[in-house]
């Protein structure tokens, strides 16, 4: 198999200190770090409201990653330079100027992948300041779901992106349709003859899933007094 070559960028995460950022997104980064998929001119731009010491930020980083990456695959080498490539910016997302400042920090990079682990109210803001400071031409965005809460609003949403994004740089993702056993839904419809005919509209009033965590709200009651 041929590998495909990939190419330097700079990926600044908005929300870079929530909890998906933390348990999630920088695993997964330090996981393609450690595949030698991230090449050594790649930069990873931390951006959050939090104000205080950079240092004292990438620390809380560090040690999330420790926390979250399974031990047998924590390798200090490695860790060492993912936290290398990472520098920690504060910046509210609804003020203009403060744009100016990533601007700065992005210097002359010609790809730059934005990545909005926030709520989708924000999506609108965050778009118009990265076009407002010309960042916009040479950005992919990537949208979290949930990309507001019902067809309206998700409507209203994507056209807000739509002004400063193409479609062809924008990217939706919603990590649990990867999830196994979402995935065997597909298979197990189309691949049963039995519930081939009655699986639809006709047949189903609504569908109920129940997701039992170990973790939870944990300090996150603004997002879930919205998304429920």
């Amino acid at each position: 198999m041929t590998a495909i070559p990939v190419e330097p960028c700079t990926f600044a995460l908005f929300g870079a200190l929530g909890d998906l950022a933390l348990r999630k997104l920088f695993p997964s980064l330090y996981q393609l770090d450690r595949a030698g998929l991230l090449p050594a001119e790649t930069r990873l731009l931390a951006l959050a409201l939090d104000a205080g010491e950079e240092s004292r930020h990438l620390a809380t980083i560090a040690e999330h990653l420790r926390r979250h990456v399974p031990g047998a695959e924590l390798e200090e080498g490695v860790l060492q330079r993912f936290l290398a490539r990472l520098d920690y910016l504060s910046m509210d997302f609804l003020q203009a100027e403060a744009y100016a400042a990533l601007a700065d920090r992005v210097g002359e990079a010609q790809r730059l992948i934005a990545y909005f682990a926030t709520p989708a109210a924000l999506y609108e803001p965050i778009c118009a300041g990265l076009a407002e400071v010309g960042l916009a031409e040479r950005t992919r965005v990537v949208l979290e779901k949930p990309i507001g809460h019902d067809l309206a609003s998700s409507r209203k949403v994507n056209d807000a992106v739509a002004r400063h994004f193409p479609e062809d740089r924008t990217y939706r993702i919603d990590h649990y349709l990867g999830k196994e056993t979402v995935q065997n839904l597909i298979a197990l419809r189309f691949a049963n003859s039995l519930f081939e005919t009655q699986w639809n509209q006709n047949h189903i009033s609504h569908v109920e899933i129940t997701v039992a965590e170990q973790v939870g709200i944990e300090g996150r009651w603004g997002y879930f007094d919205k998304a429920g």
